[in-house]
């Protein structure tokens, strides 16, 4: 069973091989119409010069229906001896006749060797017919439709291919925030109920909390796959409230440093969306880290966007998985769906109009991932 990528890989070949294998027919096509022109030329320039010394041999209704027949290839015949240049098949301007013949008949001369008649004292000077430059071109035409053809063919495909994955991810969205629903409204009833029993305040507080937090990832969940309402938001303030809930849950070894302009950085963005983008990038890094570390978000300003770079002191990136680590299903964990960073992505730039991607990664050192957001 072959797989998409091996059909649009084969599907490739052969559209080079055939364009391959008309650029050599056509190449050795022009090349043997090139040599018959010469030859037609040859015979051209002896029916001339059969005319001219007046040959009592020659077939005189023959030489002529020879001149008469090339009807389609430039020739310029030049008289060494008057000077004058005689044209056929070729358009001569209203004015400077001989300027024009004199640098017509030096480029066909560049093109084509000329043709000499020694007992005239004359040269005859040719260039390709029209159709034979029509042929010349051709096999580069057709080099291009198949090119575009190709080009076309993968944009479908991945239009295709996107369209698929689309549909994935909403329906597993979907079926997700739908299963949690029923234990979300249990939870929310037995903290009702723990309320009524007098149970530790706190402990309550605290399942309150994880309520509150299953059903905003309900929520989440819900709005993959539609257009999510964006409002003007601090961007400062939406790192810290999405930071605020991990703190309590992470290890105490894990430190987190803020490096925020003092004024408000104003983007449009989905909060509860974007702080899903806060979370995975933080447990990523803890992941990395081996739950120990220092874990950096650097907000700076350049021209009308956001810089936001969250740093990390874990083993780093190799550059051959900088690309890779965004695509959904890789993943370097033994329990990972490897979906994380292809949300990431997805929300940033699918929703947000924005962009990520690995800014600097060095083993053994740690990686930052850049968040470009435009402000308002």
């Amino acid at each position: 069973m072959y797989t998409r990528q091996t059909l649009t890989y084969l599907f490739v070949i052969l559209a080079i091989a055939a364009a391959i294998l008309s650029l050599v027919v056509s190449g050795r096509l022009v090349k043997q119409l090139s040599e018959e022109e010469r030859q037609k030329m040859e015979i051209w320039a002896m029916a001339t010069e059969s005319i001219t010394l007046d040959d009592p041999g020659a077939d005189m209704l023959l030489v002529l229906n020879i001149l008469k027949s090339n009807t389609s290839i430039p020739v310029i015949l030049h008289d060494e001896k008057s000077g004058k240049l005689l044209s056929h098949n070729i358009k001569l301007p209203a004015v400077d006749t001989a300027v024009f013949l004199q640098i017509k008949m030096e480029q066909f001369a560049g093109s084509h060797a000329p043709i000499r008649m020694e007992e005239l004292n004359q040269s005859l000077y040719f260039d390709d017919s029209y159709t034979l430059k029509k042929l010349q071109v051709y096999p580069y035409i057709q080099l291009f439709i198949i090119a575009l053809f190709v080009a076309l063919a993968f944009f479908a495909m991945n239009r295709s291919l996107r369209a698929e994955q689309n549909s994935v991810w909403v329906g597993l969205s979907k079926e997700t925030a739908h299963q949690l629903g029923t234990p979300i409204s249990s939870l929310a009833a037995w903290t009702e109920y723990l309320k009524l029993k007098e149970v530790d305040a706190a402990l309550v507080c605290e399942i309150e909390k994880d309520t509150a937090r299953l059903q905003m990832i309900a929520e989440r969940f819900s709005r993959i796959g539609s257009a999510p309402n964006t409002e003007p938001a601090d961007l400062r303030v939406v790192v810290r409230n999405a930071l605020t809930y991990l703190e309590k849950r992470l290890s105490e070894r894990i430190t987190f440093s803020l490096l925020f302009p003092e004024k408000p950085v104003m983007v449009s963005l989905n909060e509860p969306l974007f702080g899903w983008v806060i979370e995975n990038l933080t447990k990523n890094a803890v992941d990395a880290m081996n739950g120990e570390g220092t874990i950096i978000f650097r907000l700076t300003e350049k021209d009308n966007q956001a810089l936001l770079d969250v740093t990390d002191s874990g083993k780093g990136i190799t550059g051959s998985k900088q690309k890779k680590i965004f695509s959904p299903g890789y993943t370097s964990k033994e329990r990972g769906w490897g979906l994380g960073l292809a949300l990431v992505k997805r929300i940033v730039e699918v929703y947000h109009k924005g962009k990520i991607f690995v800014l600097k990664s060095e083993l053994g050192k740690g990686a930052t991932f850049r968040i470009i957001l435009r402000k308002v």
